[in-house]
């Protein structure tokens, strides 16, 4: 009888030393983390210029098709290229079928092709 009351102590006590151990061990691990960053949208003057989130890899797509967001030229402007992708309700910014990223209706690129 002596020896289940020997067992039974012994796993009263790894279950309490298990119990306090981890939960240590939680509250350690959960210490050392920092508190997420709030983000705030900081509202920009155009917000078709807003490349957040945008690959850099695409960012330098947009700047080696000569893309601007004022077109030079105010017969060929973004919204009215076959590669335009009209914005979604709600969007003030388009689309562009050769790159990701916002697209000012009134920008411009060298790739310019007029709606048929």
């Amino acid at each position: 009888m002596k020896q289940f009351a020997d067992r039974r102590l012994f796993l009263r006590r790894c279950l309490a030393w298990g119990a306090t151990g981890s939960t240590a061990w939680l509250l350690a691990c959960a210490g050392s983390r920092k508190p997420p960053v709030a983000r705030t949208a900081t509202p920009t003057a155009d917000p078709c210029s807003d490349l957040t989130g945008v690959d850099p890899t695409d960012v330098q797509k947009r700047k080696s098709l000569g893309y601007t967001d004022k077109s030079p030229q105010p017969d060929s402007q973004c919204d009215n290229c076959k590669l335009w992708v009209p914005a979604k309700e709600g969007k003030e910014c388009g689309g562009c079928l050769l790159f990701t990223g916002p697209v000012n209706p009134g920008g411009h690129c060298t790739y310019w092709a007029p709606q048929v």
